[in-house]
């Protein structure tokens, strides 16, 4: 019931955001919305995932994991049930909804450290393909729903039902024994760690490219001639690939020594894909398209690295949110930024292939976060540090290393 749980809440870690994005325009219109509103809605989603994430430490501290989730998922309903209303109870709504998605997303690292010590590959892999699936299905079906429901609230208050089943699953959770409260210290010694900047820095990276993606690709494809609702399938073809290639991933990398070559590998394949979009995107589109989803992979290779860099659960919970926290506030001009580039320049190109630069950055920081080391620890290990080490990669892959 606790993985069931982890993976139904990872669902509507994705979905109550890309659901917003499919009913924004019609939202705009019936409530009259100014561009300010509009975009601060849009924007708010990964500006709470980033400032929210920072805090999270300190509701473990006071509450613990377990006790923490079930608030992020409350959250979660209440905004989604707000949302439905006018505009500033749309924009309240989805402050609330998102403020409870960030704390899950640092908090469901947390669990599988707790709970999956020796199987965090697969089930980091079973919640990343829901977080996948839920994208997908958030985007493809909310309009469908309204139109049968009777309007956009309609479809957006139709996922609050699927926030609730995750919490009635969640609920008898709270049962078990309580998270140990965290060292107050441990946000500052990430803050010290090279190995902590390492994730932090490589989920930055992913998470500029994703919402780039999200946010640009089918104006990309619109631009080079292709109808709208073409492009919006090829984003969805993006998404979706996502979900056999995010339960993949963790899997390989905690059967893995070293994940550099996994990262630098996937960020190529997203390279070739960006390359295809730029010099050829009429050719293949398709193929452009799933190359591009491919290396989106670098995602759950992160969220596998939160555990598998850390000892404990409160050196988890840490780093997860230091790394979320950074790159997801990054991850917040990435769009602003490329759109400007786009608007300079007339074309595609400059945007681009600074996207293709920052895959070669994150194709070398996927190699120093995927050294063998734990946080917390210098460089010339020791040999207390060596068992340390081999205890962690055993409890992330389940089998024993050499």
């Amino acid at each position: 019931m606790v993985l069931v749980a982890v993976v139904l809440v990872a669902v509507n870690l994705r979905v109550a955001v890309t659901s917003l994005g499919a009913v924004l325009d019609q939202a705009r219109a019936d409530l009259a919305m100014s561009t300010l509103a509009t975009s601060t809605a849009a924007t708010l989603p990964v500006a709470c995932f980033g400032g929210i994430a920072l805090v999270t430490p300190l509701l473990i501290r006071r509450v613990g994991a377990q006790a923490g989730l079930a608030l992020a998922l409350g959250l979660l309903l209440a905004g989604q049930l707000v949302r439905v209303g006018g505009e500033a109870a749309l924009l309240a709504g989805t402050f609330v909804a998102c403020a409870g998605i960030a704390v899950g997303n640092v908090l469901i690292p947390v669990i599988v450290k707790i709970e999956f010590p020796a199987r965090a590959g697969e089930v980091t892999g079973a919640y990343s393909a829901a977080m996948s699936a839920g994208a997908a299905i958030g985007a493809a079906a909310t309009v469908p729903i309204g139109d049968a429901a009777g309007g956009w609230r309609g479809g957006l208050a139709a996922w609050s039902v699927l926030a609730a089943a995750a919490l009635a699953i969640w609920l008898p959770q709270l049962r078990r024994s309580r998270t140990p409260a965290g060292s107050r210290a441990s946000m500052t010694a990430m803050m010290r760690s090279p190995v902590a900047w390492a994730v932090t820095l490589l989920f930055a990276t992913q998470s500029v490219l994703a919402f780039v993606v999200m946010a640009w690709l089918p104006t990309i494809y619109i631009d080079a001639g292709f109808a709208p609702g073409e492009a919006g399938t090829l984003l969805a073809a993006a998404l979706l690939v996502g979900v056999p290639v995010y339960f993949v991933v963790p899997v390989l990398a905690a059967r893995l020594r070293r994940q550099g070559a996994l990262g630098a590998g996937m960020t190529a394949v997203q390279i070739v894909g960006l390359a295809g979009l730029l010099l050829r995107p009429e050719s293949v589109p398709w193929l452009w398209a799933v190359l591009i989803g491919i290396g989106g992979g670098v995602f759950p290779l992160t969220l596998a690295l939160f555990s598998m860099r850390t000892r404990t659960a409160t050196d988890t919970a840490a780093l997860s949110a230091m790394a979320q926290s950074a790159g997801y506030l990054l991850a917040a001009l990435g769009p602003f930024t490329v759109g400007v580039l786009r608007d300079v320049t007339g074309s595609w190109t400059t945007p681009v292939s600074v996207l293709m630069a920052i895959c070669v950055v994150q194709a070398a920081l996927s190699f120093s976060a995927g050294k063998p080391r734990l946080v917390g620890r210098p460089r010339t290990a020791t040999s207390h540090d060596h068992d340390s080490l081999q205890a962690a990669n055993q409890q992330s892959s389940g089998t024993p290393t050499s």
